[in-house]
């Protein structure tokens, strides 16, 4: 039992991550505390996918070695027309290649490839997640700042009192003949 969440750590830290950044998005009253909370989370999200990608013994997805021979490695001992035949299969492989990757081991021996070679596509996606993770931020960064400016404060209990206050004037000032609002 010991062995199965030892062999699994990333896994837990991953999870632990995820706990404290859902957390702090729903306990905190603080909004820059809120978004610190759904980065952590959203961090953790991405180290997940990462996780998941990674192939025992995997390296990058760059052909080299005895892999990139007869895959466009080889070109000065051949013509022109075997070097265009060859930039097509390399194409080819290629567009292959990366799907073919995440298959580990059992799909490089089955294509006579020496080296095992990760999976790019998750890798591809998290850079995504990351940029549209950092322009979410900035995002909810503006409208604090703007929250701010137009209220003094950031605290979710004290806008929600000033908001409260303002209906109750409101309501106040549209039935001056009620004593008081419910």
């Amino acid at each position: 039992m010991l062995e199965f969440v030892l062999e699994r750590g990333n896994y837990w830290a991953i999870i632990g991550l995820m706990m404290i950044g859902l957390y702090t998005l729903f306990e905190a009253s603080n909004m820059i505390k809120k978004l610190v909370g759904l980065s952590v989370f959203q961090t953790s999200i991405i180290l997940f996918y990462i996780t998941l990608s990674r192939i025992d013994g995997g390296t990058a997805p760059i052909l080299f070695g005895a892999d990139a021979k007869g895959h466009g490695g080889d070109h000065a001992e051949e013509g022109a027309l075997s070097k265009a035949v060859d930039a097509t299969h390399a194409a080819t492989d290629a567009t292959h290649g990366a799907a073919d990757a995440a298959h580990g081991a059992a799909s490089a021996a089955h294509h006579g490839m020496e080296h095992v070679y990760s999976n790019p596509l998750p890798h591809v996606l998290m850079l995504t997640a990351i940029v549209v993770g950092v322009a979410t931020l900035a995002v909810g960064l503006a409208i604090v700042v703007r929250i701010r400016e137009a209220y003094g404060s950031i605290e979710n209990d004290e806008i929600r009192e000033i908001d409260l206050e303002v209906a109750r004037a409101e309501y106040a000032k549209d039935h001056p003949d009620e004593a008081t609002p419910a």
